[in-house]
Formats: C-alpha cells, sequence, structure tokens
C-alpha cells in the first residue's frame, strides 16, 4: 500500500499585506503582480475564502466571453450587471470580485479607475501573469494611483522553513539573534545544511511541495520542476512581445546572468550576451525582465550616503533570477557543490543571488558598493538609521580585505558579515549566518 501524503501547507507573508488592504478599507482596487506560478491565484483563493461570504472569481484568459463585460460603459454598476448575465447570478456592490490573468483585457484593467472613485467601496482584487510586462504596453493610460499594487516574490527561507515543518528551529534562529548567542553546531549544521537545500529548490511554491513530499532529502528533490518553469516563462515570452527576435533577445540576456555573475567582476556586460552588443541592443529585453519580475536588479552607487538612491548609477548595475532555484538548475548545481568546503564558480553567485532575493522582498532598491579594486561591497542597506556595508561569503572564511577598507575609510556604526559561520561579533563585524538573514529584514533595531 502506497504511503497517503500528507497535505503541504505553504505559509505566505504577503497575506498580511492583503488583510491590511481590507482591513484598512483602501479604496482602490487591489493589484498582485509576480511571476508564473509564484502563487498569486492560490493567495487570492485563500484570502477571499476566509474574509468574505460573496466572491466572484473569474479567469480571463480560460473564460474569453467574460471579457465583453467591459465592452462600452465602464461604470461599475454596469460591469456588475454584464458580469451577472454572463455568470448567471446576482453580483452587487457587497460581492468581492476576483479577476484573475488580467493582462489579457486591457478594458478590465482601465476599468479599475471607475471602481475606485465609485462612492461605494467595492472589494476588487486582479492579478495576472506578466501583469508587469502588460501595464507598460497598454495602449490606453494606466489607472495610476487608482491602483493598490502588490508584488509578490518566491517563497522566502522563513516561509521554506515554515512548510518543512521547522517552527521550533525558526524560533530558536529568532532568539539567537536577539541574543547573539551562537546556536548549538548540530542545530547550526542543520539550518545551513537546510539553507543549501533552500539554494536548490528555490522559492516556488510547486518546487517547494516538491521537496516537502519528497521527505526533505535534496537528493531525490524532482529538479524538471525549474525546467519546467523555465519553458512556461519562454512560453509566455512569445505571447507577450512583438516579434521572434525579441523573444530570443530576452532569452540571451536571461542564460546570460550564470556567466555574467560568475565573472571575477560581475557587473552586467552587454557583450558577455553577445559580441560587440551594447545598450541599445540589449536596453528593452533587460526591461521586460525586470517588468515581468524574472530578473533583479542591482545598481552599484556612487558613495554610500544617505539617501541611497541619490547616488546610484544607473548604468552600472548587476543582475540575478527571481529566484535561486532557478539559478541553480541554469547552473547545473548539485547539492554537494554548495557544501562550505567544496570551491567552484558559481558557488558565490549563488549564495549572492538568495542574499538579494530574500532583501528584495523587503527593499523598492538594492545597491552595491565597487570604488576600486582594493573594495568591493556586496551590498549596502538602510539599518538600524545607519548605512550599513553588507559583506557576502559563501564558505567560513573570515579575512576580507574590502570590509576592513571600507570601515577605515567610511566608519560605520555596524558592519555585517553574512557567511557559513555562526553567529558573532568582533570589533564592529557582526557576524550573521546564511540561514538568519530574514532576521536582518524584519527586524530594524539592531540586536
Amino acid at each position: 500500500m502506497k504511503p497517503v501524503k500528507e497535505r503541504i501547507v505553504l505559509y505566505r507573508k504577503i497575506l498580511r499585506t492583503l488583510e491590511r488592504w481590507e482591513d484598512q478599507s483602501i479604496p482602490e482596487p487591489l493589484m498582485l503582480i509576480g511571476v508564473r506560478q509564484v502563487g498569486k491565484t492560490w493567495i487570492i483563493r485563500k484570502f477571499v475564502e476566509e474574509r468574505y461570504t460573496d466572491v466572484f472569481y473569474v479567469n480571463l484568459e480560460e473564460q474569453p466571453s467574460f471579457q465583453s463585460a467591459f465592452e462600452g460603459d465602464l461604470s461599475p454598476a454596469i460591469i456588475l450587471r454584464n458580469l451577472s448575465i454572463l455568470a448567471e447570478r446576482k453580483l452587487t456592490a457587497k460581492t468581492t470580485i476576483v479577476l484573475d490573468e488580467v493582462q489579457v483585457c486591457e478594458r478590465a484593467v482601465t476599468a479599475l479607475k471607475y471602481f475606485c472613485e465609485a462612492k461605494e467601496n467595492y472589494r476588487v482584487i486582479v492579478a495576472g501573469s506578466l501583469l508587469g510586462v502588460r501595464i507598460n504596453r497598454f495602449s490606453s493610460s494606466f489607472p495610476v494611483g487608482k491602483v493598490h499594487i502588490v508584488r509578490m516574490y518566491p517563497m522566502d527561507f522563513e516561509e521554506f522553513l515554515l512548510a518543512c515543518g521547522e517552527d521550533l528551529l525558526l524560533d530558536s534562529i529568532r532568539q539567537s539573534f536577539h541574543s547573539v548567542v551562537p546556536l548549538p553546531a548540530a542545530i547550526h549544521e542543520k539550518a545551513l545544511r537546510l539553507c543549501y537545500d533552500y539554494m536548490l529548490v528555490g522559492g516556488m511554491p510547486r518546487a517547494v511541495s516538491n521537496y516537502v513530499e519528497h521527505g526533505k532529502d535534496i537528493s531525490v528533490f524532482t529538479r524538471d520542476i525549474h525546467q519546467n518553469l523555465l519553458l512556461s516563462y519562454i512560453a509566455d515570452m512569445t505571447k507577450y512581445v512583438s516579434s521572434p527576435y525579441e523573444t530570443e533577445k530576452i532569452k540571451e540576456v536571461y542564460y546570460s546572468i550564470p556567466r555574467q555573475l560568475a565573472k571575477e567582476n560581475p557587473k552586467f556586460k552587454y557583450n558577455i550576451v553577445r559580441a560587440n552588443a551594447n545598450k541599445r541592443d540589449f536596453h528593452a529585453p533587460i526591461d521586460w525582465l525586470k517588468s515581468a519580475g524574472m530578473i533583479l536588479q542591482v545598481n552599484a552607487l556612487e558613495c554610500p550616503l544617505s539617501p541611497l538612491k541619490g547616488y546610484e548609477k544607473d548604468n552600472i548595475y548587476k543582475l540575478y533570477l527571481s529566484d535561486v532555484g532557478l539559478l541553480s538548475a541554469l547552473c547545473g548545481i548539485r547539492p554537494r557543490d554548495l557544501l562550505p568546503e567544496q570551491a567552484n564558480i558559481y558557488k558565490g553567485p549563488m549564495v549572492e543571488n538568495y542574499v538579494m532575493q530574500e532583501f528584495a522582498a523587503h527593499r523598492e532598491r538594492l545597491y552595491y558598493f565597487k570604488p576600486s579594486e582594493a573594495m568591493e561591497i556586496d551590498l549596502i542597506d538602510d539599518l538600524w538609521d545607519d548605512i550599513i556595508p553588507i559583506e557576502v561569503k559563501s564558505g567560513r572564511h573570515k579575512r576580507s580585505r574590502s570590509l576592513q577598507n571600507y570601515i577605515e575609510q567610511y566608519h560605520p556604526r555596524q558592519a555585517v558579515r553574512i557567511s557559513a559561520l555562526n553567529i558573532g561579533r568582533s570589533e564592529q563585524i557582526f557576524s550573521v549566518p546564511l540561514y538568519m538573514l530574514f532576521c536582518l529584514t524584519e527586524f530594524p533595531v539592531s540586536p
């Protein structure tokens, strides 16, 4: 007899954001943006089932006839009447309307302005694949300021641990962070192993569920999931670009990112994508990938001063994938390749991508600082009311001349080193283990 699979419960912190939208009665319709299969439909369904009794859901791509409800007059009353006729049920101002795959119907997006401006507090939620791309390409005006846009990211490491049933480990990690007391060696190694597993699995819900269903054994994790995800992204490109040539350029940029990150200087270079290429050739594909949520951009800083945005260099940046699991698939990384004692060209980029992915879910922009070969700081962040340099190490090595040079020149109140080492402090450097990264973004006050 085959064992009965337990239902995998995936907690998503973004649920709190959706709850605030309702609790504060925000009048703007909620627009959820994120890459395909990141869990948008699932989280919306969970939210509306818990909060509302009268809900109407329609997928405008699967049921194209409902797009006609947005032809002609876009007043909410007329739209509700049209939807009621098509759905063969009465929809009222008290009905929560959920429009999935809304990017296929430009008029439905335009209608959000009128729902926002109506006297009634309509509860309208929309989502869609590549919605960020479509917004930039709508022929009619986008309802700027009339929608409450929320971006959904892949599951972070904290959500991964919750899915794994590691609630007690999470509590211990938080306690260790606040007290700056190292975890016992065996617990530290367990947390580190789970973190390396996360770098291989990534945060796409289907991949995380598969990992848990296989008993958290990375050796039997179904890695074809990542390949199927990549194929679905390419299929989306063919639907939402103007020509096969444009699709090919987007693919070239995306698949060049592992090579870009493996360079000694991982600053993005167009000629790595294609010989003799320049910004004009690939600026638009990069914008497409960013709008789609498939890549993260980390800009260089001219100097580490507040506000950081005032000192960013728009033309110098690094690109990372939005999901570290997809990067592991593109790099062909195996579980043993990430062990602290191992060395390979992709290990450092994998760890960096993990760090950037964790921070990107909590920061509007990310920055790095490299004024010279003697000083390269992987991440500069506005933490604890100060500009904090953050160094990322893939192993257990402590020595870093770059971070020390930065401290001597800029005198930060605190510096952070993220590595495979246990938590601790020495002089001005706060050593944070890889698995404790979410605590840095969660707590605004230094422990």
